[in-house]
């Protein structure tokens, strides 16, 4: 048991802030943080009086996050503000003795770039406090990564080929929204595609490599081969895999307007002036578009998102697909988000849980396939998240 800070007051700030709750057996002591703190005050008041102190704070400035820290002293930081202030977290958890939880990595606003690397540098330093960072405890990264460790440790003896897959078949019934923050989402879909095949990174076009696959409950749907950023890591952690591809659907209307978007330049990450002003176009869209967070109420239909993976047990090929289904509607019921918000924010209330009960703690930075799978594959079929197998199964993936 112990103190938890949750820094961001969105879409998934408000699902980890409820799920955090529900397991006050666990979280003794809660803090809500953001930039804007009247957000932390109206979730904190939504949640039915339970006892949720909040702050404001500017999480791209070290100094007012040492402050923070220091004054109410948590266990553990649950990181779920922009990806862009990753580094500025991660150097106050050092300089107060806190631990780190994060869904997304870290990624520098002047560029669209996703890599590991600057949170890996991280490591020693991690290592030589004594304090744990557990990298990408989301869905996509996190429960991507840990299934993946799971049918490492249960169901294979050599994993070959691993394909995530990561539909939204929901229906928000707006003329075009993002279901996370807009700025953060566009940046993500719109970058070049790559993969991982025979020992190197293969680059395509944006949504150059798609095809329809079955998902379940759900049918058939065009899934598009995209970059995601648990790829990195999971080809380093499971070196047999000969393969390592992430596929994500997106409808039609979805991407019309998205080339719209970049080829008028409103997808553009440089500043232009504006009246005398510099302002960023695609900050300004974010501005304009619809908040993720209020998503909810209208969304209908369901997520799928799992691992399809071949390789070899016992000397056998062996087929697996492990996977997730998510009703926007249940999800809204229970917390008041959309299904995308509930996915990522209850494997982060999961992986917090697994450290403060000691379960997934070790000094040092580590992505979540690198520590024990069992306790968080059981905890998702207690948390809202459950999952499912199929063995040797049409895969639909060469």
């Amino acid at each position: 048991m112990g103190k938890v800070l949750i820094i961001g007051a969105g879409g998934v700030g408000s699902v980890v802030a409820n799920k955090v709750v529900q397991n006050k057996d666990v979280f003794t002591e809660i803090m809500l943080a953001s930039r804007t703190r009247s957000k932390c005050d109206a979730l904190a008041a939504s949640l039915h009086g339970a006892p949720i102190r909040t702050a404001q704070v500017d999480a791209d400035n070290v100094n007012e996050l040492v402050a923070l820290l220091t004054e109410f002293k948590p266990d553990i930081v649950i990181n779920v503000a922009l990806p862009y202030q990753d580094l500025a977290i991660m150097e106050a958890c050092l300089a107060t003795g806190v631990n780190y939880l994060d869904t997304a990595n870290y990624e520098p606003k002047e560029e669209a770039k996703y890599e590991y690397s600057w949170q890996w540098a991280y490591r020693d330093r991690f290592r030589e406090a004594g304090l744990t960072a557990i990298l990408g405890c989301g869905f996509d990264p996190g429960v991507t990564s840990v299934f993946t460790a799971y049918a490492a440790k249960h169901h294979f003896d050599e994993l070959h080929y691993l394909d995530i897959v990561d539909c939204n078949a929901g229906d928000h019934h707006k003329a075009f929204a993002t279901n996370f923050n807009p700025e953060i989402n566009i940046r993500e879909v719109t970058q070049k595609g790559k993969y991982w095949e025979n020992g190197r990174w293969v680059w395509t076009e944006p949504h150059e490599i798609h095809r329809p696959l079955t998902y379940p409950n759900i049918g058939a749907k065009e899934s598009y081969l995209i970059y995601h950023e648990e790829l990195e890591s999971l080809v380093k952690n499971f070196p047999t895999l000969k393969r390592a591809r992430f596929w994500m659907t997106f409808g039609q209307e979805y991407l019309t307007h998205l080339r719209v978007i970049q080829n008028i330049g409103m997808a553009r990450i440089d500043p232009i002036l504006y009246n005398g002003m510099e302002i960023v176009p695609i900050q300004f869209l974010k501005a304009v578009l619809p908040d993720p967070g209020e998503l909810g109420e209208n969304y209908t239909g369901e997520t799928s998102i799992g691992c399809r993976i071949k390789g070899i047990k016992d000397g056998k090929a062996r087929t697996y697909y492990v996977y997730n289904n998510c009703s926007h509607e249940a999800a809204y019921k229970e917390t008041g988000a959309q299904g995308v918000s509930y996915t990522t924010s209850v494997p982060a209330t999961i992986g917090a849980m697994l450290f403060m009960q000691g379960i997934w703690r070790k000094p040092g930075v580590f992505n979540v396939e690198e520590f024990d799978p069992d306790p968080f594959m059981a905890e998702l079929n207690k948390q809202g998240l459950p999952w499912h197998e199929l063995f040797d199964t049409d895969l639909e993936l060469e």
